[in-house]
């Protein structure tokens, strides 16, 4: 039996929001710190082929982009999806994993909650707490194909909470 992947990242700590320029916001130091050290976390955690997917809101590419640098994944392979942008329901990530090719066992999205949370809650077997900012999720499901992973429920393989891991 086959085995496909979903892990779910959600941005880095970003600049307080104005009210303008929601999708404009840029990582704060401290998120891009929090990013880089949830990112060499979970270098130890992936041996599969994997594929990065984000949101394209500033915040999100960026923690992105910090994780594709420390993984060693090539930054211009990066997919952007806007229905990653909240709010993302169950469509839109059905959507983008039916894209992806089947050589891909793991695919890397990064996006934002509720979604992030609602998400990964709706599709495992035990439920998931709330992801915080530059926290992963990541849930395994016994699928040979991405169609198959959302007629099925899948296992919390790990959960990295940044405030109880570093």
């Amino acid at each position: 039996m086959g085995m496909k992947k979903m892990i779910f990242v959600r941005h880095g700590k970003a600049e307080e929001y104005t009210g303008s320029g929601d999708y404009e916001r840029s990582l704060t130091t401290k998120g891009k710190t929090v990013s880089g050290k949830m990112a060499r976390m979970l270098k130890q955690k992936i041996k599969d082929p994997y594929v990065l997917v984000t949101s394209p809101a500033f915040r999100a590419y960026e923690t992105a982009v910090i994780f594709a640098r420390i993984l060693g994944y090539d930054t211009e392979k990066i997919i952007l999806r806007e229905s990653l942008y909240s709010p993302a329901n169950m469509k839109s990530f059905a959507v983008i994993t039916e894209e992806l090719d089947e050589k891909y066992n793991t695919v890397i999205l990064f996006g934002h909650n509720p979604s992030f949370t609602e998400i990964p809650d709706i599709l495992s077997i035990s439920g998931c707490d709330i992801v915080p900012k530059s926290g992963i999720v990541s849930l395994s499901f016994k699928a040979e194909t991405w169609k198959e992973v959302f007629g099925e429920k899948g296992s919390v393989e790990f959960f990295l909470k940044p405030n109880e891991i570093l």
